[in-house]
């Protein structure tokens, strides 16, 4: 069974951004040979997440909204304790709260293909969370099938 690998960089914005990456997804396996199998998608980073959703304007701020009440920034968090952790570099955020709303979420995803296709439904759509941005980050894809 054949394995591509891939990466996938995305330059993020300030905060809790969403990024549809279904076209590049989509893009990614039309490159290979293969039609039917599944991709997975790994993220290297411990603030930013996946999930399969609609992308919908409003639906996309209302889980904005739910994640920033599930773990508000201006909560007093342990990790945020710059001074009390050894080792750590200079320019290291105050991000516990990113890092909680990470954890509600997941950090991979497997989708079938089906016919070469990502087998989707009508709605959903490959979702990307950054929660401490702006950076840049990458996403491991391994497709594998025949």
């Amino acid at each position: 069974m054949p394995i591509v690998n891939k990466l996938i960089e995305i330059e993020t914005n300030q905060g809790i951004n969403i990024h549809n990456i279904t076209p590049q997804i989509e893009a990614l396996i039309s490159s290979t040979p293969i039609q039917n199998g599944q991709i997975l998608l790994f993220s290297r980073h411990t603030t930013t997440a996946f999930a399969i959703n609609e992308n919908e304007t409003r639906l996309l701020e209302d889980i904005k909204n739910f994640l920033q009440k599930l773990a508000p920034e201006s909560e007093q968090y342990l990790h945020n304790d710059l001074h009390l952790r050894p080792n750590i570099p200079a320019d290291e955020p105050r991000n516990a709260h990113s890092h909680l709303m990470a954890m509600m979420l997941n950090n991979s995803e497997i989708i079938p293909i089906v016919d070469g296709k990502l087998a989707l439904g009508v709605y959903q759509s490959i979702l990307f969370f950054e929660l401490d941005g702006p950076r840049k980050r990458i996403i491991c894809c391994q497709i594998s099938g025949e």
